[in-house]
């Protein structure tokens, strides 16, 4: 029972902080604004009669002022999209995918942003149980796994109660049973739920916004030149501490040094 308690207490800073971080803060109108101020309406409205910098400008500021989702970015990354801007869209896109990677528009707008590109990805094979996963982890969003661990945890303690106090040995015997079984399922949406929190408290990709980059084998501009990546590649930063340099890792295992202005964190 001591573990039991000690998972439950475990399970709920992850669900808060989930609350926090992983679902962002949806969109309520606050009456307290002004008319003047742009608003979520006006945003979707510039956007389909094509004024795509009118609505960058309004999204942007509903992000910064009151908070965003996965909605918003997937908007940002559409109208960046428009304007052939590709590398800007794939950003916010990889944003929204991030917050909720369970959503198969956010996946297909990735994807088509991604056949725009200049390189094409050939990423390094990986075992299957981890694409398995990195699968399951991506079913749905950080909140979705938070509030399932809990229920499943739920189950769990009342299976349990209903073994020590039951006094007929089927009974029992389902209710242990089942009751590990629900545990384990509990430990493992627990285990999901804070992967996808790292993921999203990490920021340790991002996505070249400049035309092309020179990678190098140090970080000096008098480095040996090793490959070309071109705007819209997706790195993974290994080495940030330098004030003008990150180490950088491709899908494909390659690794190199970028000045850092070549790129956004996602």
């Amino acid at each position: 029972m001591k573990k039991i308690i000690f998972i439950l207490l475990a399970i709920f800073p992850v669900l808060a902080v989930a609350q926090e971080d992983g679902g962002m803060t949806s969109l309520v109108a606050d009456s307290t604004k002004t008319d003047a101020l742009p608003t979520l309406a006006q945003a979707d409205s510039a956007y389909i009669q094509g004024d795509y910098l009118t609505a960058i400008s309004m999204y942007e500021w509903i992000i910064d002022n009151q908070g965003t989702n996965a909605t918003l970015y997937m908007n940002l990354g559409n109208c960046w999209l428009k304007r052939d801007e590709v590398a800007k869209a794939i950003l916010y896109y990889e944003r929204a995918y991030l917050i909720n990677p369970s959503d198969p528009d956010i996946r297909f707008n990735l994807e088509l942003a991604r056949t725009k590109t200049v390189d094409k990805v050939n990423p390094v094979n990986q075992l299957f149980i981890v694409v398995w996963f990195n699968k399951l982890v991506a079913a749905t969003d950080v909140n979705g796994w938070a509030v399932l661990t809990v229920l499943l945890f739920a189950v769990t303690i009342i299976l349990a109660g209903l073994f020590l106090f039951s006094k007929k040995s089927g009974i029992r015997k389902l209710s242990f049973s089942f009751s590990a079984f629900f545990l384990v399922l509990s430990i493992l949406s627990f285990i999901f739920a804070t992967t996808q929190l790292g993921n999203l408290k990490k920021r340790d990709t991002a996505i070249i916004m400049s035309p092309s980059v020179t990678v190098k084998s140090t970080p000096s501009s008098a480095g040996t030149d090793l490959f070309i990546i071109h705007e819209g590649r997706k790195v993974k930063i290994l080495d940030s501490s330098m004030k003008e340099w990150v180490e950088i890792r491709l899908e494909d295992g390659n690794t190199g040094w970028i000045p850092v202005n070549v790129m956004e964190i996602i």
